[in-house]
């Protein structure tokens, strides 16, 4: 008899669900909308029911489901999948393992999504199975996930290896956290964007005005467009970014010394033009030792990372492995 892990990646749009074998496999993948309505109430069932249409479609008698493993936003106990807070989905205080093993009575395990995607990425994609790693995830935001002796770090309230959310400039702008200063409130698409905008605020002839004049807005993307044609205020822009993502992943590497730094997220996609930056200030910052043994790499796995991360965190519960 085949033994799959169902896998379960829950977005403020969408769910990634899928059936994945012992061995990291995808078997199957689809998505499901994610209802907000009610806060969020119907979630658990929605995701149970699409979960059983699948197996009754696609799959004979001839497998077990191991377990469930789910990836959440928000603050989470990973040690019993309860959801403190969730403010994209509109749970708080939310038994969300209880409930989807109460339905499904099959052992269900929960955790932060980023946290989860972290498990991923170094099980199957860039991080090779280090047993230390630091994953950073450059979108609308930056997220973060630390493993540390092959295991991750969650913290007393789900709050570790929120990187996002180190503050790099006390005198900088607010971030949603409320707090000031956060890297994410630089190194982000939004940030990038942010002091895109500086810049078109003071000099109206500039080509990142000229940009936004003529597309009536201005992307990220574009600030990385206009930076690979040699446009000074783009690349200042660009420099920033990486100098400060350098420095704040030096400083966290100074505490759990990794073998990889992983980075992945929309922005990520800029490849070299932002890793070597990235690498180049990490070896300015980074202490000697800990720079000789650190590889920093692009993600590998894209949207997979949060559904096999979910199922490798039902096999590390289940067996009490490690990397």
């Amino acid at each position: 008899m085949s033994e799959v892990i169902i896998g379960v990646d829950i977005g403020g749009t969408s769910i990634k669900i899928g059936m994945i074998n012992e061995n990291g496999n995808i078997l199957s993948k689809w998505e499901i909308p994610t209802n907000l309505s009610n806060s969020g109430s119907t979630i658990v069932k929605d995701i149970w029911h699409s979960i059983q249409e699948q197996v009754e479609t696609f799959y004979t008698t001839n497998y077990s489901i191991l377990g469930i493993g789910v990836g959440a936003p928000g603050f989470i106990d990973s040690d019993n999948g309860f959801v403190y807070e969730a403010v994209n989905i509109g749970w708080k205080n939310f038994h969300l393992a209880d409930q989807l093993q109460a339905l499904s009575d099959i052992p269900v395990f929960a955790g932060n999504d980023a946290n989860i995607a972290v498990l991923g990425e170094n099980w199957k994609g860039s991080g090779n199975q280090a047993k230390n790693l630091i994953a950073v995830t450059l979108g609308t935001g930056v997220g973060g996930g630390i493993i540390a002796n092959g295991r991750i770090l969650n913290g007393e309230n789900g709050t570790a290896g929120e990187i996002g959310h180190i503050a790099v400039d006390p005198n900088g702008y607010p971030c949603n956290c409320g707090g000031t200063g956060c890297l994410e409130t630089i190194a982000s698409a939004t940030g990038i964007v942010r002091q895109a905008m500086d810049i078109i605020k003071r000099d109206s002839t500039s080509m990142l005005a000229k940009r936004f004049n003529e597309a009536g807005s201005i992307t990220a993307k574009d600030v990385f467009n206009l930076a690979a044609t040699g446009d000074k205020d783009s690349n200042g822009v660009i420099n920033r970014t990486v100098d400060t993502l350098g420095l704040v992943i030096a400083n966290t590497a100074a505490i759990i010394n990794p073998s990889k730094v992983v980075i992945g997220g929309g922005v990520s996609k800029a490849g070299d033009q932002l890793l070597n930056g990235i690498k180049k200030a990490f070896h300015n910052y980074a202490i000697p030792r800990v720079n000789e043994v650190c590889e920093i790499k692009i993600a590998q796995l894209g949207n997979d990372a949060g559904i096999i991360g979910a199922a490798f965190y039902v096999k590390q519960k289940l067996q009490n492995i490690k990397f």
